[in-house]
């Protein structure tokens, strides 16, 4: 059975067994104490040190696992004789097929995982992909080429200095892509063949950089160099230093926790500016600093966007004074308009684990029905987006301030630059959480994707199931295939209220969009370019929970897509936050002079008042946008005032065309049916 963690990511203890206490009175043998019991010390049972072993290298399979989770492998042919077999195995990679053969399917599988990996011209981890394909590789340097299998003696040595600006530091963007250094633009849809090519580097005598810190390189080609403290910031249980080096008649700098860390990150800037060599460090641990920062690794952009959401959190609760600052689960949701963090802008802030109790329903549109934490930022996001509508429909001088531009095909969509990463504490309910926390884990750490062990049972019944949030409490549940209609009479009179898990919302909006179907009707879909997670991470059930279990989506109308954003974690996971789980949630969108604080079981706020996030306040906003916008006469007519709030979602014909092809995704998956709220809540107008 899983282990399903709860919100908090907690997990339950079950013991191995109890022991049998001896029966009758006395004994010549006593019982060993049980773990945690009083007694003497000798009976204690011993524990065995364990010796770590070899470390040992990940196979082309593995690799390819981590660039491109979910793959498909696909047996050809079987030729040869019983005693003889030879097998060939397929695999699809970025539209690419490739073959392999050998005398077992695995090893067959593992000849197709070669081929497609030297299809790459960057790997996450370069050495250990070229270890993998069977290569030797002493540095990580750029090997863009047009040629699909690379010739042997190029991953042989350092290579002689080319052009900086063609050089690429090595980081996925979670769909086997890609970015510059130089231009990182923070898009999850960059393929890798679009990447500028380099001329092949040619060998050079360079010292090998074997176990060697950036530091010790350094000294090796410019001896007698002097470090520079310039700085130290930051509270005392998250130090800031910065040290510089002068080389060459340029000075470097670097930032780390610790001063030997900021020297290390100035001897390798230094490296990647003067000799190339763009060194596969672990990932940042260091405090985000306030500006200057370039977020040309997926790592970077994590743990800016999670520090950025942190530290709004903290201003809004008085630095965590406020007694609404107690939560299970934060979430935040930043907008980039470039690749330096301090254009980034927090958008909103959120908490909450409970959705609302049956009995508290609106049927004109007053409550929040889903107050988990990312689902309310989600919301904030859609408030934020009328903002900006109204800012480019209320006069001319206005509409260079807003983040929208119109769209050749009509209506607006967003300017090319902007882009949003959603933040969530812990790993969302539902799907993305269904694993052992430990699958991925070392002393409470969860490791990056480059780390992870792939899932021990892909082929588990659970996996990729949609799952339902329980009424007024924490969990999910798989849902019944009989169960697809919610009645409202149904509800009232005891029916537990299904509400659809964060996994499975998520995954509707890398279909659908995060602007819904009332937005769809003015702007073009608007999909999230990163999820990152503060704990709980982990790539494989992640990046299946959110978009590769419906990766044979079919049928969507032009403009929707399946969108595969950047899934990432962040360098320091967060710490389990004990004890019991809010009834309250807070919401704080850019703009706002204060936290909203609701009662998740009411969905209202504790005065019994309707909150700025429910379907009535988006409505109003709607409705004074759709009186400014000039839309064409057929779509007009069929937005008639007053109307019901239910009929003008429906006029959003692809929208709606796009969900359907998501349920029917579902569907044929064999995941569930999914489960709507009863069609009473819609059946409203502001009139009333």
């Amino acid at each position: 059975m899983d282990n399903v963690p709860p919100k908090d990511g907690s997990v339950q203890n079950t013991g191995e067994g109890s022991q049998l206490s001896n029966g009758g009175g006395s004994s010549s043998r006593k019982r060993p104490l049980e773990e945690g019991g009083n007694g003497h010390s000798k009976f204690r049972p011993k524990k065995r040190k364990k010796t770590p072993g070899p470390v040992l290298p990940k196979n082309a399979l593995m690799q390819l696992n981590e660039i491109k989770p979910g793959l498909q492998y696909k047996l050809l042919s079987q030729t040869g004789p019983v005693h003889a077999p030879i097998f060939v195995m397929a695999v699809e990679v970025n539209g690419q097929v490739f073959e392999g053969s050998g005398p077992t399917k695995k090893k067959a599988k593992l000849h197709a995982a070669e081929k497609a990996l030297r299809s790459f011209v960057q790997f996450p981890n370069a050495s250990e992909a070229h270890l993998a394909m069977g290569r030797t590789l002493s540095v990580n340097t750029d090997f863009t080429s047009d040629q699909a299998d690379f010739p042997d003696t190029l991953f042989n040595g350092f290579e002689t200095p080319v052009q900086t600006d063609s050089s690429f530091y090595l980081g996925s963007n979670g769909d086997g892509s890609y970015s510059s250094s130089m231009d990182y633009s923070l898009s999850s849809s960059t393929v890798a063949g679009s990447l500028i090519q380099s001329p092949l580097p040619t060998p050079s005598p360079y010292p090998s950089t074997s176990g060697k810190n950036p530091v010790m390189i350094l000294n090796e080609l410019r001896p007698g160099l002097k470090y520079e403290f310039l700085s130290e910031s930051g509270e005392s249980h998250a130090k800031n230093f910065v040290m510089a080096v002068a080389v060459d008649g340029q000075t470097f700098e670097g930032s780390g926790r610790n001063k030997k860390l900021a020297k290390a990150r100035a001897a390798q800037s230094a490296l990647a500016s003067l000799f190339n060599m763009q060194l596969d460090q672990t990932p940042s641990r260091q405090p985000i600093p306030s500006e200057g920062l370039q977020l040309h690794l997926p790592q970077v952009l994590a743990d800016a966007v999670a520090r950025l959401v942190v530290d709004k959190f903290s201003d809004l609760t008085d630095n965590f004074t406020s007694p609404h600052a107690r939560r299970k689960v934060l979430a935040g949701i930043v907008m980039t308009t470039g690749t330096d963090v301090k254009d980034a802008q927090v958008i909103s802030v959120s908490t909450g684990t409970k959705c609302i109790n049956g009995e508290y329903m609106s049927d004109r549109g007053l409550a929040l029905n889903d107050c988990h934490a990312e689902i309310i930022s989600r919301r904030c996001l859609l408030k934020f987006l009328y903002t900006q509508l109204e800012l480019f429909v209320s006069n001319k001088e206005d509409q260079q301030k807003s983040i929208f531009i119109k769209s050749e095909r009509g209506g607006f969509k967003l300017k090319e630059n902007v882009q949003f990463h959603l933040y969530i504490s812990t790993s969302p309910c539902g799907d993305a959480r269904i694993f052992s926390p430990h699958e991925a884990a070392q002393e409470g750490m969860i490791l990056p994707i480059s780390h992870n062990q792939g899932d021990r049972h892909p082929n588990r019944k659970a996996r990729g199931q949609l799952r339902t949030k329980i009424e007024s409490g924490e969990g999910t549940i798989p849902v019944r295939s009989t169960t697809t209609i919610q009645t409202w009479d149904g509800v009232l009179q005891g029916e537990r209220l299904l509400t659809m898990s964060c996994s499975d919302k998520i995954a509707r909006w890398n279909v659908l969009g995060i602007q819904g179907s009332l937005l769809s009707l003015f702007v073009e879909p608007i999909y999230f370019s990163s999820i990152i997670l503060g704990s709980l991470y982990h790539g494989d059930h992640l990046s299946r929970a959110v978009y590769q279990r419906i990766a044979e989506i079919e049928d969507l109308p032009p403009l929707y897509t399946l969108n595969r954003p950047l899934l990432s974690g962040i360098s320091n996971a967060e710490a389990r936050q004990p004890g019991k789980a809010p009834n309250f949630s807070v919401n704080w969108t850019v703009g706002d002079t204060g936290l909203e604080v609701i009662n998740a079981t009411t969905g209202k706020d504790e005065m019994g008042r309707a909150s700025r996030l429910c379907k009535h306040a988006l409505y109003s906003r709607w409705m004074r946008i759709h009186a400014k916008v000039n839309l064409s006469s057929s779509l007009r007519s069929k937005i008639l005032k007053p109307n019901l709030y239910h009929d003008t979602k429906q006029v959003a014909n692809k929208y709606q065309t796009a969900k359907e092809c998501l349920f029917k995704a579902f569907l044929k998956a064999g995941l569930g049916a999914w489960v709507e709220k009863p069609i009473e809540q819609d059946q409203f107008s502001l009139t009333v």
